[in-house]
């Protein structure tokens, strides 16, 4: 029985797929879609194998579910008669959701047909992940096996960092981190398009902003210190930093992230309903 199964191989099942391949090698990952084509050039390209839904099933240990929200139902569905048969013979699965904004017991009705409480986790990557510098949210329900979720830290080991957290703030951590990206490459962006309209090539432009970002991350995670404080420090009395900083608060980039972190949870909770 091989390690992983991943059930729909898009942006974050793709993602994860990678980061499982770097961590317990291919040849314990197994591929499944919707669109066979895609899994194919994936396993290609990756080293590992590819089945149907059923057989990912039955040759995985671990089933990431990685297929839209409003389609987790009819593969859970699906999924349950082979989950009966394998639990028959003495081969449990563990199901790990990446369905955003469905809860874990709002999935277990659909699990009805495999006849006994299948293990159920839930993840949510940002797609970060497949270049190993991601962020995954791990949750599980109360008085789940330990062994469950550290095997679930081991499949994802490759990732980046793993975080353990209450199903209840899953929402929240998605409206950061797994929607963040897609907030801090506009700013990049923007960085680079103000340093053209400064002069700079476009190319080293976009260099200097994104190393800018990943330092500046950086600087908080291995720091300790409070963002605030690490901005006061590159601030001169009267000087260049200050000015732009002063540019930024007149446009209400503070309120302008926030409201989009406010804005992706809100659609988080209208998803799972």
């Amino acid at each position: 029985m091989k390690r992983a199964a991943f059930i729909g191989v898009g942006n974050m099942g793709g993602a994860l797929a990678r980061a499982a391949c770097r961590a317990v090698g291919p040849d314990q990952v197994v591929l499944a879609n919707r669109t066979g084509a895609k899994a194919e050039a994936m396993a290609a390209q990756l080293g590992c194998s590819v089945a149907d839904n059923g057989g990912a099933a039955r040759e995985g240990e671990y089933l990431f579910l990685g297929v839209k929200p409003h389609m987790m139902g009819s593969l859970l569905e699906e999924l349950s008669p082979v989950l009966a048969q394998c639990h028959q013979e003495g081969q449990d699965k563990v199901l790990v959701s990446m369905a955003a904004g469905i809860r874990l017991k709002d999935l277990r009705p659909y699990l009805g047909g495999a006849g006994y409480e299948v293990p159920l986790l839930r993840v949510m990557p940002n797609t970060c992940v497949s270049i190993g510098k991601g962020l995954v949210g791990l949750s599980a329900p109360e008085g789940e096996w330990e062994s469950r979720l550290k095997g679930v830290e081991d499949i994802l080991a490759q990732a980046g960092r793993v975080e353990r957290l209450p199903e209840d703030l899953m929402d929240q951590f998605t409206a950061v981190a797994g929607c963040g990206p897609a907030f801090i490459y506009p700013f990049i962006e923007a960085l680079a398009d103000g340093g053209v309209m400064a002069g700079l090539p476009r190319q080293k432009a976009m260099l200097y902003a994104a190393q800018t970002v990943m330092g500046a991350a950086a600087m908080v995670l291995e720091t300790g210190e409070h963002p605030g404080v690490l901005k006061d420090a590159v601030c001169s009395p009267g000087g260049s930093t200050i000015a732009g900083v002063a540019a930024l608060e007149r446009a209400g980039f503070r309120g302008i992230a926030m409201d989009a972190v406010l804005a992706a949870w809100k659609r988080n909770g209208e998803l799972g309903k």
